[in-house]
């Protein structure tokens, strides 16, 4: 989660002379996933024995190519590695979004650090994968269901989108805006609608130019993500991202980021409303590690990381058996009790069968150089 202290502040550098001007962001040595929230306490869990916590069976050479059914995020803060591990699975992957664009008032679009580095776009392109960088926003309260409510400046952020999308040889874009979420009662219908028709006039500029218009959205639960009006997006979008993770975000209680009874959930409501096909499950390659019992807020460990620490402490390993996701806990150096939840392959594995129910077919992984080896030929199933 480092980043490249030599290499990549010099790539960074001769990048960002060719795109936008980078913004300040999250603090890249711990960054969040974009948010999601709901409230749900984890089920008592299961010890699982060595033979039982196996992975899942690689991809041998006589199997057949596996499907472009995935996409994923490139986080800018480990570029390069994200990059390398994006050729090494090109096979699998359509598209990949580089976490590149900011979007910081309605005619300023900023770029992270790297953003529009043209060795990646070019060696992504040259390996079969369309490159949709991300937009994300972390606009004060207010500030974006603003621009969104006026028609003259919500043209004026979509050209500056456009621009953009025409800076480089991009596919098209993914719209990953978050700050509408926790809007109240009040305003809540008017935000839903002001969103939806902002994103229906951009898609409609996007196809214009023959490229994709891509939609990051919350999930919808009983509990959570009401502000999106998912069927005026699905039928806007070319597909519709779910972000199926932080069902307990790093703020909160220890507990699954995800699971198998909440994908349930979500993609009930979600596949009434948006043709299956539209649909990406967006799946995490991360996890939380939490201060024991809550109370404060968790580090960022990548599945990997989470694994490594498992094995370090001589922890075994154990599956909740309801979200089916790996969880842990330990005692760190300064004697602080620590509760990790994470996901794995072989959660992910128990997942697709929830996909297969609802026909949905693509997955979206946050993100590239996180995960372990085992889940592509998970994610090959799905």
């Amino acid at each position: 989660m480092i980043i490249r202290v030599c290499t990549a502040l010099l790539a960074a550098l001769l990048a960002v002379v060719a795109a936008p001007p980078p913004t300040t962001a999250a603090d890249p040595a711990d960054p969040a996933p974009p948010r999601t929230v709901s409230a749900a306490d984890p089920a008592p869990p299961r010890t699982v024995s060595a033979a039982d916590a196996a992975p899942p069976r690689t991809v041998s050479a006589a199997d057949p190519a596996p499907p472009r059914t995935v996409s994923a995020w490139l986080p800018y803060w480990d570029q390069e590695g994200a990059y390398q591990d994006a050729l090494r699975h090109a096979a699998q992957l359509h598209t990949v979004s580089p976490f590149w664009y900011q979007a910081i008032s309605a005619e300023r679009i900023d770029g992270h650090p790297g953003a529009g580095a043209q060795r990646v776009v070019d060696g992504l392109h040259a390996a079969g994968i369309a490159v949709v960088p991300t937009v994300m926003e972390t606009m004060k309260p207010g500030v974006l269901a603003a621009i969104l409510a006026d028609p003259a400046r919500r043209a004026a952020h979509i050209t500056a989108l456009l621009t953009v999308v025409g800076s480089r040889s991009y596919d098209g874009l993914d719209i990953d805006y978050e700050s509408i979420a926790p809007t109240g009662d009040a305003g809540y219908l008017a935000v839903r609608a002001d969103y939806a028709t902002f994103l229906t006039e951009l898609c409609g500029r996007l196809h214009a130019l023959a490229k994709s218009c891509v939609s990051t959205v919350s999930p919808q639960t009983a509990a959570t993500g009401r502000i999106w009006d998912y069927a005026a997006i699905g039928r806007a979008a070319d597909r519709v991202r779910i972000m199926a993770y932080d069902r307990h975000p790093r703020g909160g209680d220890p507990g699954p980021l995800a699971g198998v009874d909440w994908y349930e959930e979500i993609l009930r409501r979600a596949t009434a409303l948006i043709p299956p096909a539209r649909i990406e499950m967006a799946l995490p390659a991360y996890g939380w590690d939490w201060p024991a019992g809550g109370g404060g807020s968790a580090r960022h460990v990548t599945m990997r990381e989470a694994e490594a620490l498992r094995v370090a402490e001589g922890v075994p390993y154990t599956l909740d058996p309801v979200s089916m996701t790996p969880h842990f806990g330990y005692t760190d150096g300064e004697g602080v009790a620590r509760e990790v939840w994470y996901q794995d392959a072989r959660g992910i594995e128990a997942d697709l069968p929830v996909l297969a129910r609802y026909g949905v077919r693509n997955t979206s992984l946050w993100a590239l150089d996180f995960e372990d080896a085992a889940v592509w030929p998970v994610l090959a199933r799905a």
